[in-house]
């Protein structure tokens, strides 16, 4: 009989998880991490994390599966915290639920489920696995889950072929009101709770107040660039070759010199994201204002007016070599290879035409569309159909 530990998080998709397994004939094991307890970095006064491991523990006791708390919450300030506040310093923008799945769920906690003696390790999320054999060996595959509306698989966009042969995903063919049915059938505790926002680990806190805790603030000033300036009305350059052209697309802008209107003043351009359009508490233009563009060095934020400012606007992204992460390794581009793909650069982005094309020193991802407010720092993922086939940060 294979053993799997299941990931209990305190939700319903963990807790159909892991009936779902008991059903399928597993020996199934209820764990539940805690990740977070710095009580010197909170908002709210709530304590989400004590409600969800006790209603983990009561899906166990239903299901009538043995259950244990791992305290993660070392790993997890080095792994996940200490990374966010050195990329904000940069003013990059990281994505903690993307590595939280590469760092701790599918790292330090599949080896304590490996130390309990699992065959596997199951969590909730809605995304597919399969296996192909290739040149006689397996290869493993990961697929978006059937239910469209909350494909998760981008938040796994990092994971290796060691952490998918050992990972399930248990709800990965069902719909989350299928999900819901079943526990409400169970009469699980979690059966109508509600999904939890944020980031995966600090609860109800609010990213902003949370960096606020951690870096500190300097006063700098919010430039508006106007849409019509003439650095988006010249003419191209002739290039070379293939790479130089889309170093010339994928190029930050540099809006010293571009003549714009001080707007207001922020408390710390690391605070910002590119494509952010809240928490700028500037008034009257006649379309709200969008960052266009984030100086962590001189502290400037640049902003545009509108969703179509052409500040937002870029065809390609580049990924550094170290950075660049193929699920397939069977599939990895060499150098001066391409591959027409589909790609997004957040979670929920409707899928994109993309082609990469692999140089030296790294790759370009080259989209059919501009795209609106490419992030560094942020994970663009690629795929064929339905199966997610790499990512990578965008640098």
């Amino acid at each position: 009989m294979k053993r799997v530990v299941v990931g209990l998080s305190g939700g319903v998709d963990s807790s159909v998880a892991a009936y779902l397994l008991k059903e399928q004939g597993y020996e199934v094991i209820g764990l539940f991490m805690k990740n977070w307890h710095d009580d010197s970095v909170t908002i709210s006064n709530e304590c989400p994390w004590l409600e969800d491991s006790n209603d983990a523990l009561l899906v166990a006791e239903k299901l009538g599966i043995p259950f244990q708390t791992v305290d993660l919450s070392e790993q997890y300030k080095e792994k996940i915290v200490d990374y966010m506040f050195n990329e904000y310093e940069k003013g990059r923008t990281p994505n903690p639920d993307v590595l939280c799945n590469r760092e701790i769920k599918f790292d330090v906690f599949m080896k304590i489920a490996m130390s309990l003696g699992a065959d596997y390790v199951a969590t909730g999320h809605y995304c597919r696995k399969g296996t192909i054999i290739k040149d006689g060996k397996e290869v493993y595959q990961l697929l978006a889950g059937k239910d469209n509306n909350k494909d998760q698989s981008y938040f796994l966009c990092q994971l290796s072929q060691e952490q998918l042969s050992k990972a399930l995903f248990p709800i990965g063919e069902l719909t989350k009101p299928e999900v819901r049915e079943i526990a409400a059938k169970l009469d699980l505790i979690t059966a109508e709770k509600k999904d939890s926002q944020g980031l995966c680990f600090i609860g109800k806190v609010r990213l902003p107040e949370f960096l606020q805790q951690k870096l500190q603030p300097k006063e700098g000033v919010i430039i508006e660039i106007p849409a019509e300036a003439d650095i988006y009305n010249q003419e191209k350059p002739s290039f070379t070759s293939e790479e130089e052209e889309f170093a010339f697309e994928s190029r930050r802008i540099d809006y010293l010199k571009v003549p714009g209107k001080v707007m207001g003043k922020h408390q710390g351009a690391h605070y910002f994201t590119k494509g952010q359009r809240k928490g700028l508490n500037v008034g009257g233009t006649k379309e709200p204002l969008f960052i266009i563009e984030i100086d962590v060095e001189k502290n400037i934020v640049y902003t545009g007016q509108g969703n179509q400012h052409p500040g937002l606007f870029k065809k390609a992204l580049f990924i550094a070599n170290d950075e660049i992460h193929w699920i397939r390794e069977d599939l990895a581009l060499k150098e001066g290879e391409k591959m027409e793909v589909m790609a997004r650069i957040r979670y929920r982005q409707p899928l994109q035409k993309a082609t990469l094309h692999q140089f030296k020193d790294g790759m370009y991802v080259v989209f059919e569309h501009p795209q609106s407010a490419i992030t560094e720092g942020q994970f663009v993922a690629w795929h064929w159909n339905d199966e997610i086939l790499g990512s990578g940060v965008i640098a």
